[in-house]
């Protein structure tokens, strides 16, 4: 079974729906989570069209998540939005501000209350993730040490407002599940990985979690980050992305050392 294909990612869900776990947006969760829960959070750094296709996937199996969209072209798709908003999806911001506005704080706060309100004229938007911009000196998150983004009716941003040493996080950061050994930003506390570590369980491909599942390993909370682009069925793109991304892991790597 090929990793990275929509086949793969419905096989995925479909394991964690044998579980029984309950999948939650990211808004639900944070008012009101379920004992035994996933949070599906799609960052949507670019080709929307992927976005909506897993939408159309989990609304069929009857669950849905949380797809965070940037304020660039490559990511904001009016229609994608609407559309993935009318299945039942929660639509959340994607912000990178201040790596915009190159720390500029004032600026950055402008311009983020400008995007948000632009979005919500979409559909309603009450939670926020930071966008990692790597290449960038400036961490987006720190626009809160001047700001509060509650007075915005925000409830929530994953980095700050999610216990990670009690809910296992799993990215696809890098295009695969251990990434966060290169990422420069998406990185949270990894008790609950560690405790997979010593149960014997090294989460790398999509398969190694739908084993961890199937086998009853898996803590009772967990966040699933996926970014959309990386899940291709046909090979032209498939292939585009595994090439793009093993580029991108490298400087990101030596980003990481440097």
């Amino acid at each position: 079974m090929p990793d990275f294909t929509v086949h793969t990612f419905t096989r995925l869900l479909e394991a964690l729906m044998e579980q029984e776990y309950r999948f939650q947006t990211f808004g639900e969760f944070l008012t009101d989570p379920e004992e035994r829960s996933v949070v599906l959070r799609h960052d949507v750094d670019a080709r929307p069209g992927n976005s909506l296709g897993l939408a159309g996937i989990e609304k069929d199996l009857g669950l849905k998540g949380v797809f965070n969209f940037r304020a660039v072209p490559g990511s904001r798709d009016e229609k994608v939005i609407r559309q993935i908003s009318a299945m039942g999806h929660e639509i959340g911001y994607h912000y990178e501000e201040l790596a915009t506005c190159r720390g500029d704080h004032r600026k950055a706060y402008d311009l983020f209350r400008q995007n948000l309100e632009n979005l919500r004229k979409l559909a309603p938007v009450k939670t926020i993730t930071m966008h990692g911009s790597p290449t960038s000196k400036h961490d987006s998150r720190d626009l809160w040490k001047t700001h509060d983004y509650r007075e915005m009716g925000i409830i929530g941003e994953p980095y700050f407002d999610i216990d990670f040493s009690k809910v296992l996080y799993l990215t696809d950061t890098g295009r695969r599940w251990d990434g966060h050994r290169v990422s420069i930003r998406d990185r949270v506390d990894m008790t609950q990985t560690r405790i997979l570590e010593e149960k014997g369980y090294r989460i790398r491909s999509t398969k190694d979690i739908i084993r961890a599942a199937e086998e009853k390993a898996l803590p009772d909370r967990i966040m699933i980050n996926i970014h959309p682009q990386r899940w291709n069925e046909q090979t032209l793109p498939w292939l585009k992305e595994l090439v793009f991304q093993n580029m991108k892991n490298l400087v990101k790597k030596s980003l990481v050392k440097g």
